[in-house]
């Protein structure tokens, strides 16, 4: 595990005080705080639980079958939801990243994608993490390091929380437009306007009254940036924003996120680029030619 710490000056001066954790397996983001007020579900398990803030690429959510099909020929993936058959979370949410670099509020991250069985690409992946007075930068490189053009996605998958308000009680606000409801097998239906409470989540309900897994695109944005919510009822609250890239947030809310005084609800407000089964459909894949770069960026602050 790697600490992060900024501000607050050598003598305890001026300055909001930012704490952070991050883990080499899966470029996890482990904790986050901000003068003391905790912003994500923290966990310092060796593997995240319920993939807990780790980085989803070449593809983030799930590839139907661990199965898709490129340039006519079927692709084979490991399934690595076995009980369903899927392939989930990309290639490297399991893996450890190398350190590359780092200093007392910042370090980068490095691994490669490469031999993966149902993916015949290589990719060098690179993320830097810096803190800021308000919270946390993440900052991704992805290089296509083969010689043919390599299909990619890229999302992430924080648990955001406001301190110890019950995440049930806090508002949520993500202005979107269109939703991708989602079956029982956890893939998407056809996209179609949001109706209703649950679904219109730029009025700001509560969390208990959205609806619990959804993926929503068509997103608002302010400056470029999509921006998600938590607010508390005492004005406190927390904000993921994401660069222009990002077109999908993807919404998890489970009774079931381990902590080490049992179980709580948590809900993951996790940005992606592409929607769940994007290998399959195609939609929001990025094709990177032999040798470019893909920069993109989101990050987590206290409001």
């Amino acid at each position: 595990m790697h600490e992060l710490t900024a501000g607050g000056g050598p003598d305890g001066g001026d300055g909001a005080i930012v704490r952070a954790v991050v883990s080499a397996r899966g470029a996890s983001l482990r904790a986050l705080s901000v003068n003391g007020l905790e912003l994500i579900r923290s966990t310092l398990d060796p593997t995240p639980p319920l993939s807990a803030g780790t980085v989803l690429v070449p593809w983030p959510n799930r590839v139907e079958g661990a199965s898709w099909v490129h340039a006519g020929q079927q692709l084979e993936l490991d399934a690595t939801e076995p009980a369903a058959g899927n392939a989930i979370h990309g290639l490297l949410a399991e893996h450890d990243y190398s350190l590359l670099e780092r200093g007392e509020s910042w370090l980068t991250l490095a691994a490669p994608v490469s031999g993966h069985a149902g993916y015949p690409f290589e990719l060098q992946t690179e993320l830097r993490y810096e803190l800021r007075p308000d919270g946390i930068a993440a900052t991704h490189r992805i290089r296509n390091s083969g010689d043919v053009p390599a299909p990619v996605a890229l999302g992430v998958h924080p648990y955001l929380r406001v301190g110890e308000w019950p995440v049930g009680e806090l508002q949520f606000t993500l202005p979107a437009g269109a939703i991708l409801p989602l079956d029982e097998r956890h893939f998407p239906g056809q996209r179609r306007a949001v109706q209703g409470r649950s679904e219109s989540l730029g009025d700001g309900p509560r969390v208990a009254e959205i609806v619990s897994h959804a993926c929503f695109t068509e997103l608002e944005r302010r400056g470029g940036r999509l921006h998600a919510e938590l607010t508390a009822p005492d004005g406190r609250g927390v904000r993921l924003w994401a660069d222009p890239d990002f077109g999908y947030v993807q919404i998890y809310v489970t009774p079931d996120f381990p902590t080490d005084a049992g179980h709580t609800t948590a809900i993951a407000i996790e940005p992606m680029t592409a929607p769940p089964n994007a290998l399959r459909s195609g939609e929001g894949l990025r094709w990177l030619a032999p040798g470019e770069t893909w920069r993109l960026g989101w990050g987590i602050q206290a409001l």
